[in-house]
């Protein structure tokens, strides 16, 4: 009604600005010409045209505004292609296979096209609104008192005669645009009502095949095995596979067009970890290192670098693609159980390898049973006698492949899911619950499967972890070969528990639970709860914990990627690189706070009062912790002492081994290591014998009896120096006589050695001293 009121007085306006009638005689307007103008207020031509401006440009922006711009014609290209995938969508809901995997894939995609489609009317809707104020704008020319007056005056209006057909002309070609824009957006939007409709009813008969297939839902599906009347054709059989291969096949292509931008990013990630890879490869081999790997006990990158680096792809395929249909998943399993079967042909044992490969025979039968055979008498004993051989293999044949694995401890977990999943799946299938049924046996199956892809995965890691240690360390010029045991335990503990999440969403999904799971989880960690004043979530206490312990793990183990471990040899120590790390760590904790606490969502005016609680208990008792952190800042960025300096502070002398930011500790000579508080570093003196450089001016004294000049001992000892690899010959050694007698020489000779091996560089000094006097018959004492 309101768009019919609009369209009226339209109607009546252009009929009053261009057809208005000779409503004034002649005499009137001889009367009006008559009258005194003196003190009247007469609108001229120009106002007039003005007038007619002002209406020309508001019909000109009218058009403009009406016309559909670029983001309208990529709205209806969006349109467009959301009815292709939604036409695909239905088709492929009626005849492919209902089993989870399909199911999960299409509720996801129907809820995201629902979501489309609600933006999409959103966006026809505001649309529409602006034609209602386009039209709105031709009402608000009968205020414009100059232009109404003109229409009224016939005799003025014939002046402007060419300026009312120019008008004219913009009014009708703006209605005809108007209305035929009205008319493709209220096409648009019956079509995006319409499929809002389609995509509803597809939602609840996708939700009523997951909640047929669910655990919870015990009732019969199918009949019972024994009960079962099979007579399907074989022609028939034929027929139906070949009918779902096609369909299988356009779901997972659509799929894979439907994730392109997802998995181009991931495979430019593995192209740079390749490149990353293959580069300190590339490194070791041609400096003639990269034997050294089998030290390390590299299995897999020694061999290359592609299939290690397709094994890390797919795994993270897997686990980010969890809603894919069956076939696209099942795919990516192949390959990636393809690619590891390549990777363990030389590695493992004969009986493994053979075992290994019948459980890749299982698996394959079950999905192409699963995807494409319809649900006869047949396909349930296949899936029995697959369940009985499954049993079977996880009593007796597992056992060789858990031997051959990194990690054992989920393979455990792994196993009794096998075993108990077949048994389950052969009681549901016996009791028409096929649908049930079929989704343990692949779950089962994917569980054990995964596991192993996912042992591999975290070696393959730990080894592009110790490449990069050792490919580092290599470049500064130390060989030598580190504890890499010791350090891959420690490195795989986070990464541990990074996989077994990985397993258990694989798992969950496969069992149509995450969904689920995730939901309630989110539910609970969101929920507002309340102490006082302040109001929290569970999820931002979680976050906050995450965040801070991410913060520290990576503060810990970054120097590994630098090449720094534990046991550094302290002559090979770069302190400038020590200074990058510290202040990286640094960097990393600060960050880590600030990002924890912005993500505890907690109010900036609850955090003054945190901090001015925090203030009181610094001054109450909290100076040294305080005095400490700050004056470990300071010692990072001043750099007074750095790790790997000889140092003297008060009684206390040693190799300062780490620096932190409330204490530093230092190795003693006598292998003690002592902690001191960073306030107590900053506030006494402090004897830095390596703040230039690693050398140090020793002194030997000696004395020598016999028949010599002081010119035969200076150039004997300085033979004897010079032979020596710990001197540091590039400063010239010092020699002092102390007294000198008939035959009897006291001698002090100084020069320079490297501070970390001074009592070597002595001891070895004195023996060659003493075998090079002995050698020209003198007598030598020390």
């Amino acid at each position: 009604m309101s768009q019919k009121r609009n369209s009226l007085c339209l109607l009546a306006l252009v009929l009053a600005l261009f057809y208005a009638p000779l409503s004034y005689s002649q005499a009137d307007t001889v009367k009006k010409e008559k009258r005194s103008k003196l003190f009247e207020e007469a609108t001229t031509d120009s106002e007039y045209l003005m007038a007619i401006e002002r209406a020309n440009e508001m019909m000109e922006s009218a058009y403009n505004d009406a016309d559909f711009d670029s983001a309208s014609h990529h709205l209806f290209g969006e349109i467009k292609r959301t009815q292709s995938k939604l036409d695909l969508i239905l088709v492929s809901l009626k005849g492919a296979n209902p089993n989870v995997r399909n199911q999960q894939m299409y509720q996801t995609v129907l809820e995201e096209i629902q979501q489309q489609l609600e933006e999409q009317n959103k966006a026809i809707n505001l649309r529409n609104e602006n034609l209602e104020k386009i039209k709105g704008r031709f009402i608000e020319l009968r205020k414009d008192k100059d232009l109404m007056a003109l229409l009224k005056d016939t005799i003025r209006r014939k002046h402007f005669k060419k300026e009312f057909a120019n008008l004219r002309k913009k009014y009708r070609s703006t209605d005809s645009l108007m209305t035929k824009n009205q008319g493709i957006l209220n096409k648009k939007k019956r079509i995006t009502v319409q499929r809002k409709i389609a995509v509803s009813n597809a939602l609840l008969v996708v939700e009523s095949k997951l909640e047929k297939s669910g655990i919870s839902m015990l009732h019969k599906e199918y009949p019972f095995l024994w009960s079962i009347n099979d007579s399907i054709p074989k022609k028939t059989v034929a027929q139906n596979i070949g009918v779902k291969i096609v369909i299988e096949e356009k779901v997972a292509a659509y799929y894979l067009s439907y994730r392109t931008g997802g998995l181009i990013t991931l495979l430019f990630f593995m192209g740079l970890l390749a490149w990353y890879i293959s580069r300190n490869l590339k490194y070791l081999r041609t400096n003639g290192h990269s034997e050294n790997l089998s030290l390390f006990n590299f299995k897999y990158l020694n061999r290359g670098f592609l299939i290690p680096v397709a094994v890390i792809g797919l795994n993270i395929a897997v686990v980010s693609n969890l809603f894919a249909p069956a076939l696209f998943i099942e795919l990516l399993q192949m390959l990636l159980l393809g690619i590891l079967t390549i990777l363990f042909k030389n590695q493992w044992s004969k009986v493994a390898m053979k075992n290994w490969l019948f459980l890749l025979g299982l698996f394959f039968t079950l999905c192409f049973l699963d995807l494409f055979i319809e649900v006869g008498f047949l396909q349930r004993c296949a899936f029995i006698a697959i369940n009985v051989l499954g049993i079977r293999y996880g009593l007796v044949q597992i056992k060789t492949l858990k031997e051959q694995l990194y990690i054992q401890g989920f393979f455990k977990w792994a196993s009794i899911i096998f075993i108990g999943f077949n048994g389950l799946s052969i009681l549901y299938n016996l009791f028409g619950r096929v649908s049930l049924s079929n989704m343990l046996s692949l779950t089962a199956f994917i569980s054990l499967t995964q596991i192993v892809a996912l042992s591999v995965l975290l070696k393959i890691i730990l080894e592009i972890i110790l490449l990069q240690i050792y490919t580092t360390r290599v470049k500064r010029g130390i060989e030598k070969i580190f504890d890499h045991e010791s350090l891959s335990n420690t490195l795989k503990k986070p990464f541990v528990l990074v996989i077994g999440y990985m397993w258990v969403v694989v798992i969950a999904s496969n069992l149509n639970i995450w969904q689920s799971l995730r939901t309630s989880l989110g539910e609970l960690l969101s929920r507002p709860n309340n102490i006082g004043s302040i109001t929290f979530t569970l999820g931002n206490i979680v976050l906050f914990f995450i965040i801070i312990w991410i913060a520290h793990l990576l503060q810990k183990y970054v120097a590994y990627f630098f090449g720094e471990i534990d046991d550094e040899n302290e002559e090979n120590v770069n302190k400038r690189q020590h200074s990058k790390l510290l202040i990286t760590r640094l960097t990393v904790l600060i960050g880590g706070y600030l990002l924890a606490v912005a993500a505890s969502g907690m109010p900036l005016d609850k955090l003054s009062i945190l901090l001015g609680a925090l203030g009181v208990g610094v001054g109450l008792g909290l100076q040294n912790v305080v005095n400490n952190f700050v004056s470990g800042i300071i010692l990072i960025f001043d750099k007074p002492i750095q790790i790997g300096d000889v140092i003297e502070i008060s009684s206390e002398s040693g190799r300062v081994k780490s620096m932190g930011l409330r204490t530093t500790k230092i190795n003693a000579p006598n292998g003690a290591e002592i902690i001191i508080p960073n306030g107590n570093l900053l506030s006494q003196n402090i004897t830095n014998w390596t703040y230039t450089d690693n050398f140090k001016l020793v002194e030997v004294s000696i004395d020598i009896s016999g028949d010599t000049t002081p010119d035969d001992i200076n150039a004997t000892i300085m033979e004897a120096l010079e032979s020596l690899s710990l001197v540091n010959t590039t400063k010239t050694p010092q020699i002092f006589y102390n007294a000198i007698s008939e035959g009897k020489y006291k001698v002090l000779v100084k020069f320079w050695c490297s501070i970390y091996r001074t009592e070597e560089t002595v001891s070895s000094a004195r023996q060659v001293l003493f075998s090079s006097f002995k050698a020209k018959g003198l007598t030598f004492s020390s």
